[in-house]
């Protein structure tokens, strides 16, 4: 069961093989870290807050 490097959420297989390379199978954030978005190739702080 894949889960998030930043804060330990679940997150899918599906989720994974989009938003990963190939070689990795932990996504660095996933939609749950409100605080931290991915920017190419790194994750910065969001700049503003999400809302669902």
């Amino acid at each position: 069961m894949p889960t998030c490097q930043n804060c330990g959420s679940f997150v899918t297989t599906d989720y994974v093989r989009v938003f990963t390379p190939n070689d990795v199978d932990r996504p660095r954030v996933c939609p749950g870290c409100e605080d931290l978005v991915r920017d190419g190739a790194d994750v910065r702080e969001a700049r503003a807050t999400r809302s669902n």
